[in-house]
């Protein structure tokens, strides 16, 4: 994947940075592995908005990914790498020996007519795409695609340039370095794909237009500060004024710092939090 700059003809193009899509190598999804997406306009199931600034957008059809890599031991080709308008990271389209066709998340350096296996078995090679319990992997290897729990498929580190590491492995658990910077505590049987997601330059991207955000349905996002005080409690007074209290939400609730972690029966399986040198004993 590269990067594709434009000439500034426009003011706009002059900041644009968009993928150059070099690497897809199929335009239209595969039929049988897609299902509707309905827009929720940010709305929960009682209609009430949760997420802020969500409308419009183009229509998206949702690929079936197989983030639990169940079909243990038969081998697949990647036959086709495509874009997913889901997900910040590209998806290859893998056809195993009976013919049956799956999605996975690419990962970086994986291209088409490459052989990937799903094993527990300890006499397959560890390779890009392949994916196995953390027991067989070797400390230091990157990994994407990881279970929190055996059989519940691939939960976290699935972001496009994501990787995890394993630090150490003391039976049940393996020591798992996330990309924020959190050592966690992972059973030895959770499943994780070896490699680390594709699409690497995604950060680097500048959208360049206000249009192109509302393409991918983000409405407009209007300032606290900019508003009068029967619209948000940073609203108001004399001036461009600051708000004069902590940055908030229109509820009134803090809006930058404030630690939203409670006691969770799952912080014992956290060794280091992220940011943080302290180490939980």
């Amino acid at each position: 994947m590269g990067i594709k700059q434009y000439k500034p003809t426009t003011s706009t193009l002059r900041w644009t940075a968009l993928p150059d899509f070099s690497e897809i190598t199929k335009d239209k999804p595969e039929k049988s592995l897609t299902e509707p997406l309905k827009k929720t306009g940010g709305r929960n199931s009682h209609g009430h908005i949760t997420s802020r600034w969500r409308g419009g957008g183009h229509k998206r059809k949702y690929r079936i990914i197989d983030f639990k890599r169940d079909k243990i031991d038969i081998s697949a080709k990647v036959i086709a790498i495509e874009y997913d308008p889901n997900r910040t990271s590209r998806i290859a389209l893998l056809e195993y020996e009976d013919k049956e066709r799956r999605y996975i998340l690419c990962p970086a350096g994986l291209n088409v007519g490459d052989i990937v296996i799903s094993t527990r078995s300890s006499e397959v090679e560890i390779r890009t795409g392949n994916a196995m319990p953390l027991r067989m992997i070797p400390p230091g290897t990157p990994i994407h695609n990881l279970e929190l729990e055996k059989g519940r498929g691939g939960k976290i580190v699935r972001s496009a340039g994501a990787y995890a590491q394993i630090l150490a492995k003391e039976d049940p658990y393996a020591h798992v370095k996330l990309p924020s910077g959190e050592v966690r505590l992972i059973h030895l049987d959770c499943m994780a794909t070896i490699g680390q997601v594709g699409n690497i330059e995604h950060d680097t991207v500048s959208i360049g237009k206000a249009g192109r955000s509302r393409w991918m349905g983000r409405m407009p996002r209007v300032r606290g500060v900019a508003m009068n005080p029967v619209d948000h409690p940073m609203g108001g007074g004399e001036g461009k004024s600051s708000g004069g209290r902590h940055p908030c939400s229109p509820k009134g609730l803090k809006a930058k710092g404030l630690k939203t972690r409670k006691s969770k029966p799952s912080d014992k399986y956290i060794i280091k939090h992220r940011k943080s040198e302290i180490v939980s004993v």
